[in-house]
């Protein structure tokens, strides 16, 4: 049961892929569950999903594509049949959203397709094919979002800047294409996060967080999630907010933090 219940301010998530690292990913989505938490979760080819079913846990947000990418043709045509047959994966699973970003990462959060320019041929091609994933999105009933990506830790992905999701997102501007605002990767590509929030706010499908630096829960970094909760209630926004980020020590107590955070 939750400690902070009854104040929770927005629908509190947490990825599922960064927790209790040592546990099946099956006890990880039942724990989340048991402790009123939303479900995120990365790629979905290792997972059992009849187990994770099974918990009975609701899934707010994965990736929505294994392969492909936004800016070219060949991108874009492996980006969309990778997007459909994930979408058959988070109908399965009830999942809320899914997640694109502007290209496919490989280990280590590395950009499978690196490009330090981005010109005005592939700004109309992200486009288009963004506008072909909400033709799928809309026929199949789902919704997508488009995450923004910090330079450091993904050198050289397109279209990673807060602003640059925003432009395509809004330039798009259909209900089945949503910004996933990650402020971790906000803080370290621009900071200025309640700017941000409020420039994104009418695109916004989620909001995720971790602390910088080292990618763990409110508390252990430099930003004061405090008030960015209290901002962006202030802001109007109530939809959900999930904890992407590692655990500096005890999952629960990293859990207990963010709540902590969220909670007024």
């Amino acid at each position: 049961m939750s400690t902070y219940e009854t104040t929770r301010q927005f629908e509190l998530a947490a990825c599922a892929e960064m927790l209790w690292l040592d546990r099946p990913m099956a006890w990880r989505v039942a724990r989340l569950a048991e402790r009123g938490f939303g479900v995120g979760l990365w790629n979905w080819p290792h997972l059992d999903l009849d187990a994770l079913k099974a918990t009975g846990a609701r899934f707010t947000i994965m990736n929505g594509y294994l392969e492909g990418r936004l800016a070219d043709d060949a991108g874009a045509d492996l980006l969309l049949r990778s997007a459909k047959e994930t979408i058959a994966i988070g109908k399965q699973l009830g999942v809320a959203r899914l997640n694109l970003h502007g290209t496919g990462l490989g280990d280590g959060g590395i950009p499978l397709w690196q490009h330090e320019v981005v010109d005005g041929a592939m700004w109309i091609k992200a486009r288009d094919t963004l506008n072909r994933i909400c033709d799928l999105a809309e026929a199949e009933g789902v919704v997508f979002t488009l995450e923004n990506l910090n330079q450091l830790d993904h050198p050289g992905v397109p279209f990673g800047a807060t602003g640059d999701v925003l432009a395509l997102v809004s330039a798009v501007n259909r209900p089945e294409l949503r910004i996933n605002l990650d402020l971790y990767h906000t803080q370290i590509g621009e900071g200025d996060l309640l700017r941000w929030c409020e420039k994104c706010l009418p695109w916004i499908g989620e909001v995720q967080v971790a602390d910088n630096p080292g990618r763990c829960e409110p508390g252990t970094g430099e930003v004061n999630f405090a008030a960015v909760a209290q901002g962006l209630a202030k802001m109007g926004y109530a939809g959900p907010v999930g904890l992407e980020a590692f655990a500096k020590g005890d999952s629960d107590a990293a859990l207990d933090a963010f709540e902590a955070a969220f909670s007024f």
